[in-house]
């Protein structure tokens, strides 16, 4: 099979027992280093004045209705995105239904050290926060920022900023929410919204950190030590105060002031009041995983009453709308780190490609994520697709490369080229199980950009086309898992760039192939007209005009019908034709069905690849009847012929025949 008659760049053979001699001397170490993108890490040098920051908004669009809504969130990043990437669009699974995710370029900005200190504030007290529904430890946490920013330590560092308000524009962040961590009662006055007191309300509250405007309280995060919980502040109960009763199921009524000293031991001072009413903290969770269940109910759905002067302000102003949303962004830059990687992974195959490859990032995404992740995207079916084209590729490079070879040799041969520790190795010598994505994302273990508290340091490397990529860690990845990868990019490679796009791959990872440039010459002493009748046969199929005849005579001969002017017999035809049919059968199943599991896909290409079906379809077109094989053949050939007016090809199209056909008639 030629590839459109495209000219390629010659390539050298493969040399099989080299390769195969180096596999066996160097065994696989499964520690395998885990890779983060260098667009993620920039180190802060605190002598800069400013910074510039290219500012993303990463929009939620939910696809169901609930009470809280959703907003846009800003990502500052020292270096653009790559276009692929900035126009991408992805659904994040929530209990309720889908978020439809999307990044919008929305500005360039200049940040001094003591803005981007405060933004890191910002980020990592509300990550902190919703991760691990505490406060005791934020102290040592936001220390530790000082520190890592004194010592311009490699780390994963972007900025996470809610989004300002149309009417808070031209300004992209919303720089109020910002400040929100550095809270001080005293300043609150310079922030009021709306100081126009509720109906039974004296306009402030007496809380922990001392007298609040409502207006400051209405919409902040606060903490309760007597419980030691947080909680997001959403508005006043303008009919509730430390006097109002409390009526438990089956229990005698009491005011709210006598249940919190019989149960807490507090005595509330203010009982005269108005409590707030409060939410629990958002649940942080894998929004990335395929086929979510509907959540069960959670405690962060239903309200709680708060009396203010228990209530200590961590965040104001802080909406719950930026909270439920903050929420959904470690699951979010999990993908966008992911993303990046594949871009990495992309610009590293391609830096030196002299031909026109394209291939669409969320396709090299979708080649490095393997099943273990959970996604609704993973690399089986690519790696059906490649692993069908790495053995279509191979076998007609051995075919043409070793032409004395018999098929059992040739098959030896391609088995050491096609291996898992062949493909392992090839995939290793290039640095790919530092780009696989292997488990299933964990957003407890997800490291908040600029927080340096929990020793997630970098360590660099140099990629193949001087590209620096940096190492998280080391995880255990198997080496099946490699080859599959391998062979997944194959199939990535293929399915959007077509053959040339597959085989320059090949050739990039060191399977050397060249389906062009290899003559085939096989010589023959004898004109095949004079033992098969070509122009028949070719009206038989189509009327397809055979510009080497001789294959036609070769693969019509049984091995046991051998004349000193044919050189070789069906079998190492037999041996190029089954992976081309195995290639050719997966691209039309994998194109016509595109949504089809890898499974099922495996499944129909076996059904469909069946030795019984393609020799009842040698029968029906009579192509039987020109083998060049003994008397003892043919009569095993009649046989199955006598026998085919009772078989029923359109109830099993040969899948469960109980005739037993001819070797030859299967390989025709």
């Amino acid at each position: 099979m030629e590839i459109d008659g495209t000219q390629q760049q010659s390539a050298a053979p493969l040399l099989v027992e080299e390769a195969t001699q180096e596999f066996e001397s160097e065994p696989y170490d499964d520690e395998q280093p885990s890779y983060v993108p260098a667009e993620l890490v920039k180190p802060w040098c605190s002598n800069d004045a400013s910074a510039l920051y290219h500012c993303y908004l990463i929009q939620m669009k939910p696809n169901f209705c609930y009470d809280i809504p959703v907003n846009d969130i800003v990502l500052g990043m020292r270096s653009e995105l790559d276009c692929d990437i900035a126009n991408m669009t992805f659904d994040l699974e929530v209990g309720r239904g889908t978020i439809t995710v999307n990044f919008k370029k929305a500005a360039e900005i200049h940040l001094s050290s003591e803005q981007v200190l405060q933004c890191r504030r910002f980020q990592i007290t509300i990550f902190r926060i919703l991760l691990d529904h505490e406060l005791p430890n934020l102290g040592k946490v936001l220390e530790r920022l000082c520190l890592g920013q004194n010592l311009g330590i490699e780390s994963i560092d972007y900025l996470l900023l809610p989004a300002a308000r149309m009417h808070q524009r031209p300004s992209i962040i919303d720089w109020e929410c910002v400040t929100s961590v550095s809270f001080r009662c005293e300043e609150n006055s310079e922030y009021h919204v709306d100081c126009s007191p509720p109906k039974n309300c004296s306009g402030v509250l007496h809380t922990k950190n001392g007298m609040v405007c409502t207006c400051r309280i209405q919409n902040s995060l606060v903490y309760t030590p007597h419980t030691g919980l947080l909680y997001c502040i959403t508005g006043l109960l303008h009919d509730l105060n430390g006097n109002s009763l409390l009526r438990p199921r089956g229990r005698r009524a009491r005011s709210y002031k006598t249940h919190y000293e019989e149960k807490h031991g507090i005595k509330l001072r203010f009982d005269q009041q108005l409590w707030l009413k409060g939410k629990h903290i958002f649940k942080v969770q894998n929004y990335l995983k395929s086929c979510r269940l509907h959540a069960e109910r959670d405690s962060c759905h239903t309200s709680v009453e708060l009396p203010p002067e228990l209530c200590s302000i961590v965040m104001s102003p802080l909406s719950v709308s930026n909270l439920y949303s903050f929420s959904f962004v470690p699951s979010i830059m999990h993908r966008l780190e992911s993303l990046l990687l594949a871009v990495n992974l992309k610009r590293m195959v391609l830096d030196r490609c002299t031909e026109n490859v394209t291939i669409p990032t969320i396709k090299v995404l979708e080649a490095i994520t393997t099943k273990h992740c959970k996604e609704n995207l993973h690399l089986e079916s690519l790696e059906a697709l490649g692993d069908s084209f790495l053995k279509y590729a191979a076998s007609q490079q051995l075919f043409k490369t070793y032409q004395n070879d018999d098929e059992g040799d040739l098959t030896v041969k391609r088995e050491k080229i096609i291996s898992n520790d062949a493909l392992c190795k090839f995939g290793c010598d290039r640095k790919l199980p530092g780009f696989i994505r292997n488990e299933c994302f964990d957003p407890k273990s997800w490291i908040i950009p600029g927080d340096y508290s929990g020793g997630s340091f970098l360590n660099e490397e140099l990629l193949f086309n001087k590209r620096n990529i940096y190492i998280r860690g080391r995880r255990k990845v198997k080496s099946k898992r490699v080859a599959d990868v391998v062979e997944a990019l194959i199939g990535a490679f293929l399915s959007t760039g077509g053959e040339i796009a597959a085989i320059y791959f090949m050739n990039w990872v060191g399977i050397k192939v060249d389906l062009v440039h290899i003559p085939y010459e096989r010589h023959f002493q004898v004109q095949p007209e004079k033992l098969i009748d070509v122009r028949h046969l070719e009206s038989l199929l189509n009327n397809y005009s055979f510009r080497h005849p001789h294959l036609l005579l070769e693969a019509l001969t049984h091995r046991s019908y051998m004349l000193p002017q044919i050189p070789g017999c069906y079998e190492r035809l037999e041996f190029l034709g089954d992976a081309v049919l195995d290639y050719v059968i997966t691209v039309y199943l994998y194109n016509k069905y595109p949504g089809m599991s890898p499974g099922v896909l495996t499944d129909m290409r076996s059904a469909s690849v069946n030795n019984n079906c393609y020799a009842l379809s040698a029968v029906k077109h009579r192509l039987h009847e020109h083998i060049l094989a003994p008397d003892n053949v043919h009569s095993n050939i009649a046989n199955t012929v006598n026998n085919f007016e009772r078989l029923s090809m359109e109830s099993t199209f040969g899948w469960e025949s109980e005739t037993s056909f001819s070797e030859i008639l299967l390989s025709l």
